[in-house]
């Protein structure tokens, strides 16, 4: 791999990290800090929870076609520029309304496909599985950073200081973006089809058999972690642990899963378990539900069920990738890349909005059960991809 390639894939990669930033640090405080918001119910802190999915779906299509039109780069910076200012919206809103706003334009800038087919022209083929990986390490170590430092600013600088950091962190990116990222086209895409041609192939992709099962499985996977973020800052917090010792509880729940998915992985480096794997993971995902479930006001418990669901998570998004990579077309990586992305923000905002939906009726115990129907629909499917 050259040093340009390097070049490449660390400026993505930081790219990714502080954008994807902004996203994670709110999960683990937007439940609870929300409600001190003008207008704020059960139902509108789903909705604003789930808004940034539903426009990432709207959009990842569009982005995704007119960077081939027009390149990678340019829609990058817009899509950055978007989130931006949503979170600028968001950071200085005091009304829910407001705050859904902010996060719909948050999730306007819908720029991971380009990301990735940006990553996929910088990169020779036989290096493109490398740069995935380091991609993925990348966003694994945001997602934990983000768990852990969420809290701990939400507590020193309360939500509206939260937001004025990820403009900032966002600011950056396109500073990244404009001034490190100097791709090589080793195979330019320049697409010049007409929209029935390219309407036709796009038709093809979402209607292959096994792509619609694996976007399916990714969908079902992501829901339940969205209805997982909107139940355990309250269950924590009638654990006993004020929000401010949220931080210590995420950090040693994330190191532990990211130790134990590195075994994981260089175990079955090389051999091909990844059917079976993904069945396994797919049952741990079920009963660390089933723990959270039954235990409520068993915090040891409630905790080995949290550690149990990261783990499963965490080789769950590592494993549907790999697989998604295998069945897709060969000259489509990123229009299939751009509909599993869709597949993760789909799950997302109809987590959102259903964790929310059901948090005003009846509370944390209905939304964990119904994390606990779908984690069923995920062994189904993981036994019908084997």
């Amino acid at each position: 791999m050259t040093n340009k390639e390097l070049h490449t894939i660390l400026g993505l990669g930081i790219i990714f990290a502080l954008r994807m930033s902004g996203v994670f640090m709110v999960l683990p405080v937007l439940t609870i800090h929300v409600s001190a918001l003008t207008g704020a119910n059960g139902y509108l802190i789903g909705v604003a929870i789930g808004i940034y999915g539903l426009m990432q779906i709207i959009f990842q299509l569009p982005f995704g076609l007119m960077s081939d039109k027009i390149g990678r780069k340019p829609v990058i910076i817009g899509g950055l520029v978007l989130f931006a200012l949503g979170s600028e919206i968001a950071a200085v809103t005091n009304n829910i309304w407001g705050l859904i706003v902010g996060r719909a334009l948050q999730g306007s800038g819908a720029i991971s496909s380009s990301l990735i087919a940006l990553l996929l022209e910088s990169v020779q083929e036989r290096h493109h599985i490398k740069a995935m990986a380091a991609v993925g390490i990348s966003f694994g170590i945001t997602f934990a950073t983000s768990m852990i430092f969420g809290p701990i600013i939400t507590d020193m600088f309360g939500l509206h200081g939260l937001f004025h950091i990820i403009t900032i962190l966002a600011i950056l990116a396109i500073i990244f973006t404009y001034i490190i990222i100097t791709p090589i086209s080793f195979c330019p895409i320049k697409n010049d089809e007409n929209l029935f041609v390219m309407f036709d192939k796009i038709k093809k992709i979402f209607t292959h058999s096994q792509l619609i099962k694996l976007n399916f499985s990714i969908f079902c996977v992501h829901t339940i972690l969205i209805l997982n973020f909107i139940a355990l800052p309250k269950a924590i917090i009638n654990l006993g642990f004020p929000l401010g010792a949220h931080w210590k509880i995420y950090s040693i729940v994330m190191i532990t899963s990211a130790l134990t998915v590195l075994m994981c992985v260089i175990c079955c480096e090389g051999k091909n378990y990844t059917g079976k794997i993904l069945i396994i993971c797919m049952s741990i995902l079920f009963l660390s539900e089933l723990i959270m479930l039954t235990n409520i006001c068993h915090y040891r418990m409630f905790f080995l069920g949290m550690q149990l669901f990261f783990i499963a998570f965490n080789l769950i998004e590592a494993i549907l990738p790999t697989l998604i990579n295998k069945e897709s077309p060969k000259k489509y990586k990123g229009t299939t890349i751009s509909i599993y992305s869709v597949g993760q923000f789909l799950g997302v905002g109809c987590g959102g909005i259903l964790g929310g939906f059901l948090l005003e009726i009846k509370g944390i115990w209905l939304i964990l059960f119904s994390a606990l129907i779908i984690s069923i629909l995920c062994i189904v499917m993981s036994y019908i991809l084997r």
